[in-house]
């Protein structure tokens, strides 16, 4: 497996935390010794692994890849050490298992806490053995690898638990490198989502510079980035893909707001303000359209569980808007 000059571009930013990871991990890059990469989902762990791969002495080497939460406890020790014919039912012929195939190279092995204890015996034997054997066999096979380990888990306290082996857990751990969320890297936010929109420009063949309107440059630098970079690409392409130009005026963050669920509240708001006027005409321009404008943002916090942004979104305001409304009825709505 090679990586690709696209999954390099991606490797992007200016900000200060984000080149101290960088320097951090090319230091480490050359040391022969495993690595535990720590962080959120959509932070590029996997990035990061190939970059520790290319910058290391096992460049030219293979670089090999396992996503251990995608496998079965029963399918894992096959997949990391192969098995020989007739080892288990279905086992029709020898397979080469990731450490065989990535001797000489580095294994990435993703998601590395949800691996069963008797898997992680087996690859603490590898680490300081250097052999293993596959599974319906007894021949030793001795392989050189790098091992460099991902996760978004506790691991010590999996350990404590006694969900993973505490020694397997001392040997990957010679230096642990943590990936700092989008949300902690502000500079590098609009550079990423420059390169990204600017790609799908090309993508789609439309030939124009990309450009954001000021609410949708307020609402990107704004926005908490729970899925970080993957998020952030995701979001990206789809608004250059809905506007169909570069010219991007609003950002759409979440694809599962159905415009079908802002409806109902609205109508639903609007006969009970109209009942209310009726009722209580006499109190007022100013106060019924207060009356009215905190109903609004009543159902709309309630819809969009508290969460400001799809609050705003579904009463079509800014965020900005949507704020300096709360900010108005703040006493009334009492939404501290």
């Amino acid at each position: 497996m090679v990586d690709s000059a696209s999954d390099r571009q991606e490797a992007l930013g200016q900000s200060e935390i984000f080149l101290d990871f960088q320097d951090r991990l090319s230091r480490v890059a050359p040391v022969d010794r495993p690595v535990l990469l720590l962080g959120e989902r959509g932070t590029g762990k996997e990035l990061a692994a190939r970059r520790l791969h290319f910058l290391s002495k096992r460049w030219e080497g293979p670089f090999v890849t396992l996503n251990c939460a995608t496998l079965s406890p029963t399918l894992i020790e096959s997949e990391l050490f192969g098995h020989e014919r007739g080892a288990y039912t279905g086992a029709e012929g020898r397979r080469i298992g990731r450490f065989e195939a990535a001797s000489g190279g580095t294994l990435f092995l993703d998601e590395i806490g949800t691996i069963p204890i008797q898997a992680q015996e087996k690859i603490l034997r590898v680490v300081e053995y250097y052999f293993f054997e596959r599974v319906g066999s007894s021949d030793q096979i001795e392989v050189d690898v790098r091992i460099i380990c991902a996760t978004n888990a506790d691991l010590p306290a999996l350990a404590s638990q006694g969900k993973f082996k505490q020694d397997l857990l001392d040997r990957l751990t010679f230096e642990v490198l943590f990936l700092p969320p989008l949300r902690r890297r502000g500079e590098d936010i609009m550079l990423l989502a420059r390169h990204f929109g600017s790609r799908m420009l090309f993508e789609l063949g439309i030939d124009e510079v990309l450009r954001f309107s000021s609410e949708a440059l307020r609402s990107l630098e704004n926005y908490p980035w729970g899925g970080n970079v993957r998020e952030l690409k995701n979001v990206i392409e789809r608004a250059v893909y809905r506007a169909g130009s570069g010219r991007i005026k609003k950002i759409d963050f979440d694809p599962f707001v159905s415009p079908f669920d802002v409806l109902p509240v609205r109508e639903e708001t609007i006969a009970s303000a109209e009942q209310t006027r009726s009722v209580n005409i006499s109190a007022g321009f100013k106060e019924l359209v207060g009356s009215y404008e905190q109903q609004l943002l009543k159902e709309a916090l309630e819809e969009g569980r508290y969460n400001q942004k799809k609050s705003a979104a579904l009463l079509g305001l800014t965020y900005d808007q949507f704020r300096g409304l709360l900010r108005k009825y703040r006493d009334q709505l009492d939404t501290n």
